[in-house]
């Protein structure tokens, strides 16, 4: 490459793209030029309005296209008069950028804007977010300058997230100016208009940590509320007297003074008593609702209105009200349910659900809302509705202890009671132990008779690798188990003397002969498979629990669930293997490759078991009559990649379930015996197979309902997503900015 070709590279990258428009108004929609190298990473956009000069005042929104969803609006705001000088941290999956432009006042007239788009190095990016974030990062003055400089150069994991999630609130969870209006004019059209009764049992809460919380239920936009309070006798006087001192116009504040401390589910109960309201909400004391909270649910509300149970997403306060460790929750997750009360903060229950449930429970203090939240999904037959959007800040730092937290053991052993209770009432036997971080592990009864599993292993050569595989299945913990070798070609004669030891022993081998087709070879071996549960496993797996095998097939004594996948680890001990989430790569991938076999996980999520959209066949599974049912895999479409996708999908397009388990837990060497899918024909083949099941299943893999719309799917850990696939309503809905396009 010449230097002078270099030179206008660097120069491009330097100056990136500019572009004239010409506004008269009241609305414009103009398309941007994208930088040499797309939209992705972090990008500077630089506007210039002449209209500026004249005084005319006009507000800027950037549109954000990603792939297959809505547009999402991102409102930009002048630091000073003329000047519009601001970054944006974009998806690789952007697949266009527009301003919009309105005249506020209709007064600005006909002019030029001039536009500059202009990518930056990641460093540079973090450092000017970092600077705009400044006071939230540290102190104020020369100190807390050069402790922000020091945490810049180390530039440690835990300080990018929190910066990247304070801008992240900046970009696509603040309202902007004007909004409170049109989410108002947006609600006053709502077909069903819900009164919510938001109930907040009070115990010798700090003055100003209680009238922040009122403040935060006063300032709703919805309007229909009632704020039902109780004082579980407080021994602070102030108590009482701040509760006096509330008023409301509109006699929507309600409170009862206890004579005696009853505890947390008595004091809730006596706020009960109070309510009037169609939905009950379940605010602690010293927590705080965003203004738009109630509208966003009402909206759900209006979208499921035969539901019972609402949640939505949330997280932290610390000691200055700085926003931190959010908590993008899954969709409805039941097996979750069991291993954590994930749905917390915020619940909202139809009030009639709550009376005929009697309210809450003596004697699971501490998980009061957990063992409501189990006994409320047993009573329901409607969907539990999951509100993606953070609706719900938590104050917890190390002096706003909640029970939970200051009385963790006894709040852990209420909850394990609640979960057994549960288990009981439906008329279930189940062990609840210790998982991850204090969460939980349901053990669930061993049947009267454990069923057939047929264990279908891939294999061509290597015998090497199958005489491990196979060691560790004789040592599995397991009754009943039928072992079927499908061979693809095996041409070395040790592999074809080790085959005829296997069939002595009662082994069965297939004969598979032809081009690898992954597909074709286990819907082959599934023919002759008489177990009632088919058990899909790689030739380059080994096991390494006895038990493994029956925690897997303890789950399929549900009806409703199909398949199971294990926890697979590299030889290293990190993880390769701990669910599938649709959409990662623009087909499916996973979470937490090469992260600690200990680890956690994003809230426990490794760590406990949970429903997933996908688990890998390398060690899956499924009941036989349902891959029958389906159809078994797609032996014509997808011979070697995303043919476990594709299954799965299918599965639960059929109205069954998928468990990821990390209780069953295998080494996988991956690939070993048939090599990578990145060179030559086999490119090519991946390529055609990536493009299939894109076309097939496209409007899908956008949307894993078990991996939050906030959450990144570029990567293999756990990112936001900028820009995220879920919006506001309003935002969706009411736009007049999408309708100038």
């Amino acid at each position: 490459m010449g230097l002078s070709r270099v030179i206008r590279r660097i120069g491009a990258r330097i100056s990136g793209t500019r572009s004239t428009f010409t506004f008269d108004g009241p609305v414009q929609r103009f398309d941007l030029n994208p930088p040499r190298d797309g939209w992705a990473g972090w990008i500077e956009i630089q506007i210039a309005d002449k209209a500026w000069k004249h005084g005319g005042q006009r507000r800027y929104f950037l549109m954000q296209q990603w792939d297959g969803m809505p547009e999402v609006e991102v409102p930009i705001v002048p630091k000073r008069l003329g000047v519009i000088r601001e970054i944006f941290r974009m998806s690789r999956n952007t697949k266009g950028v527009a301003l919009v432009v309105r005249d506020e006042f209709g007064l600005s007239g006909r002019s030029d804007l001039s536009v500059r788009v202009r990518r930056l190095p990641r460093l540079e990016g973090l450092w000017r977010v970092a600077f705009r974030h400044r006071e939230r990062l540290s102190k104020s003055g020369i100190s807390g300058v050069f402790s922000l400089i020091a945490r810049l150069l180390r530039m440690n994991e835990s300080f990018v997230q929190r910066l990247m999630y304070y801008e992240w609130i900046d970009r696509y969870d603040t309202l902007y100016a004007g909004e409170e209006e049109r989410i108002s004019q947006f609600v006053s059209k709502l077909k069903i208009k819900p009164k919510f009764s938001i109930v907040v049992p009070v115990y010798n809460t700090p003055r100003h940590v209680l009238a922040e919380m009122v403040s935060s239920v006063k300032s709703q936009i919805y309007k229909n509320w009632e704020l039902c309070l109780v004082d579980d006798a407080s021994p602070e006087p102030h108590v009482r007297g701040f509760l006096e001192s509330l008023s409301d116009d509109e006699g929507r504040i309600k409170f009862v003074l206890r004579e005696k401390n009853g505890g947390i589910s008595a004091a809730t109960n006596s706020a009960l008593e109070l309510v009037d309201g169609d939905y009950i909400a379940l605010l602690d004391h010293d927590d705080v609702l965003p203004a738009h909270a109630l509208a966003t649910v009402a909206t759900y509300i209006n979208r499921h209105p035969d539901s019972d149970i609402f949640y939505s997403d949330e997280d932290k306060l610390d000691k200055k009200g700085r926003r931190y460790d959010h908590f993008f929750k899954p969709d409805w997750n039941p097996e979750r349910l069991y291993g954590q009360n994930y749905l917390n903060h915020l619940t909202v229950i139809r009030a009639s659900m709550m009376r005929s449930l009697g309210g809450f429970r003596s004697g699971v203090e501490g998980s009061q809302d957990y063992d409501l939240v189990l006994r409320a999904i047993a009573s329901t037959k409607a969907p539990i509705i999951h509100v993606p959007h953070i609706l719900y800040h938590w104050r917890i730092y190390g002096d706003a202890g909640t029970f939970s937290s200051t009385q963790r053991e006894r709040a852990t052993d209420s909850a394990r009671k609640a979960i057994a209770e549960h288990f009981h009432a439906a008329g279930q036997t189940v062990v609840v132990t210790a998982a991850i971080d204090g969460f939980h592990r349901v053990v669930r009864s061993d049947p009267d008779r454990w069923p057939k599993v047929s264990v279908i292993i891939p294999t061509r050569d290597r015998a090497d690798l199958l005489k491990a595989c196979l060691n560790g299945l004789r040592r599995t913990d397991y009754p009943d188990i039928e072992i079927i070798l499908a061979d693809n070609g095996s041409i070395e004669t040790e592999t074809a003397i080790f085959f005829e030891e296997a069939k002595r022993s009662g082994i069965v081998v297939v004969d598979c002969s032809g081009p690898f087709n992954y597909s074709r070879i286990n819907n082959q071996a599934a023919k002759v498979a008489r177990g009632d549960i088919l058990l899909l496993l790689n030739n380059d797996t080994e096991i390494i629990d006895h038990a493994w095998l029956k925690e897997m097939v303890r789950y399929l004594q549900k009806s409703d669930v199909a398949a199971v996948g294990a926890k697979l680890l590299y030889p290293d001990r990190t993880i390769q293997h701990a669910g599938v989430v649709l959409g990662i790569g623009g087909v499916a991938g996973h979470l937490y490759i090469s992260e600690p076999e200990k680890a956690s996980g994003y809230y426990g999520a490794l760590g406990i078991a949970r429903d997933v959209s996908c688990v890998t066949a390398a060690c899956m599974a499924i009941r036989k009559s349902v891959f029958d049912e389906i159809g078994g895999f797609n032996d014509a479409d997808l011979q070697v990649a995303y043919n476990d996708v594709d299954l799965c999908i299918r599965i639960r397009q059929a109205g069954y379930r998928i468990i990821f388990t990390p209780f069953a837990v295998l080494t996988h060497h991956e690939s070993k015996s048939r090599g990578a899918d990145t060179a030559g024909k086999n490119l090519k083949r991946l390529q055609g197979e990536m493009k299939y099941i894109q076309e097939r299943w496209g409007g899908i893999l956008c949307c894993d309902p078990f991996h939050h719309p906030s959450l990144s799917l570029e990567h293999s850990g756990v990112e936001l997503a900028f820009p995220p696939r879920v919006f506001f309503p309003w935002r969706q809905e009411t736009s007049l900015l999408r309708s100038n396009q």
